[in-house]
């Protein structure tokens, strides 16, 4: 399909004859798939070849990737956008369009490496900045997978209302259309995030229940001024992100 349309060049599955003479070789597999062709690729691979992928989660990649051969140039990468759904037909041309695009660079990779890195991201249109995978990994479970729980846990808790009254189906409108977006997520690309990702995603989820708990609290007592300080302040703050 992608030759057809004339959206690449040349296409094949092969994957030796895929990455052979290659200058740069992008991975945009889910990230268990990552780990396993790291290891399939070492030995295919040109002299300075410029290995970058573009995983959601980043600590596990990039140290599989410190022990790739010498004469590889590993580069770990995230750019910050997606959608919920997947393939050719979902291909936008302004994915990248001022989106964060994250590089990892290990201590082995090149200066030049990491230009080239730079310079990807930037003729796709994204803004690329360094992020040390550690700190990678701990900020996108809040931002990025918990958000996705989060909406996994609000379509289970409206499918299990649904069984004794269908009805809140038939209610369900652009709230919750917007709000429950991203469950409807490719579970692979989620599962293996999540597997790479366990303690942070975890960490993540105690602490959204922390500050859930704290706003269940603010409605049982019906204090209503504390409650509408809390919800002004998170409304400004939300708006203030995203204008």
């Amino acid at each position: 399909m992608a030759l057809a349309r004339e959206l690449i060049d040349v296409g094949t599955s092969d994957l030796s004859n895929g990455v052979s003479g290659a200058d740069v070789v992008v991975l945009a597999t889910p990230a268990r798939v990552i780990l396993r062709q790291l290891e399939e690729l070492a030995p295919l691979l040109e002299p300075d070849c410029l290995l970058m992928d573009l995983g959601s989660t980043k600590l596990e990649i990039t140290t599989h990737m410190g022990r790739l051969p010498e004469h590889i140039q590993p580069l770990g990468a995230h750019p910050m956008c997606g959608k919920e759904i997947s393939g050719i037909e979902a291909a936008d041309p302004d994915l990248f369009q001022h989106n964060p695009f994250v590089l990892t660079p290990l201590s082995r990779t090149s200066a030049a490496a990491l230009q080239l890195g730079f310079a990807l991201a930037e003729a796709s249109g994204a803004l690329p900045l360094i992020v040390d995978p550690v700190q990678h990994d701990r900020l996108v479970a809040l931002i990025s997978h918990l958000p996705y729980l989060l909406t996994c846990s609000l379509v289970a808790t409206a499918r299990s209302e649904a069984a004794s009254d269908p009805m809140v189906w038939e209610l369900a409108s652009s709230g919750f259309r917007d709000t429950s977006r991203l469950a409807a997520s490719d579970v692979t690309m989620m599962l293996d995030i999540l597997t790479t990702n366990r303690g942070p995603a975890l960490d993540a989820l105690r602490k959204y229940q922390a500050q859930l708990d704290s706003l269940a609290k603010l409605i049982e007592s019906g204090d209503e001024d504390c409650l509408r300080d809390t919800l002004s302040i998170l409304s400004a703050c939300r708006r203030s992100l995203f204008q």
